[in-house]
């Protein structure tokens, strides 16, 4: 039997979604540009925010920490926003049409800090490059 080594993911991406019943834009503005919109507005009967780091950050680690330290420095109405928020997901997309095996890892640290911060993380896969981006 041959065993296939793992091998890292063709493209990984890191969403931070928001659901509330609460307007959300006080809450992105105070993360300023260190954050850039994917969506930011109504649906249905809730607010939403879909956001991604900015810049080029060097791991799917480093996003998810600087998304940790940002929300730990919120303003205090902004963090009301943030702790009053029904969905507070950080979402892995995994992009990938190869065989084999993938994966990736995140370690204590970035669970930890997630946790701290009542959020969840989702990983959303696909083996159609783009298919794994969710909005809102």
């Amino acid at each position: 039997m041959k065993v296939t080594e793992p091998k890292k993911p063709c493209r990984l991406n890191l969403d931070l979604i928001l659901d509330s019943t609460s307007d959300l834009q006080p809450l992105v503005e105070a993360m300023g540009t260190s954050v850039r919109v994917l969506f930011l507005g109504r649906r249905q009967r809730f607010h939403k925010a879909c956001l991604e780091v900015s810049g080029m950050p060097r791991s799917l680690e480093s996003s998810i920490l600087k998304f940790c330290r940002l929300i730990h420095k919120l303003p205090r109405p902004a963090r009301d926003l943030w702790d009053g928020a029904r969905l507070r997901m950080f979402l892995i997309g995994v992009d990938s049409a190869s065989k084999g095996t993938d994966w990736f890892e995140l370690s204590g640290k970035a669970v930890a800090e997630v946790a701290k911060l009542n959020a969840t993380i989702a990983v959303s896969a696909s083996d159609r490059p783009g298919m794994t981006k969710r909005r809102g």
